[in-house]
């Protein structure tokens, strides 16, 4: 993926947040936040993202099998945020792998 790209996605999501509210946004103050470790933070988002799929999954099953309480639009709105959530994690990953190849790189 191109760094055009990238930024498009980066653009969908602010413009998803926006709409969803700030309700929802879950920022991190780094004052009251304990330090956390790079293993467990990306477990974490591993977890949300795994979370966001099974949720879309979910309601996306129930509306095929019948269920009048699940909405068409609801059902779509989660599996694509599902989707671009895979989409900017792919990214992050992709991102630091290449990081870590160019510090493996470097001459000591």
């Amino acid at each position: 993926m191109s760094s055009l790209e990238i930024n498009r996605v980066l653009n969908e999501m602010r413009a998803l947040q926006a709409r969803v509210g700030p309700q929802s946004a879950t920022r991190i103050d780094p004052q009251a936040a304990p330090a956390a470790d790079f293993a467990s933070l990306m477990r974490s988002s591993v977890d949300k993202v795994a979370g966001m799929q099974n949720e879309a999954k979910a309601l996306s099953v129930a509306y095929e099998s019948g269920d009048r309480s699940v909405d068409l639009t609801k059902v779509m709105l989660e599996v694509q945020k599902a989707g671009l959530a895979f989409k900017a994690m792919t990214e992050v990953r992709n991102k630091l792998i290449e990081a870590y190849r160019e510090v493996m790189n470097m001459q000591v």
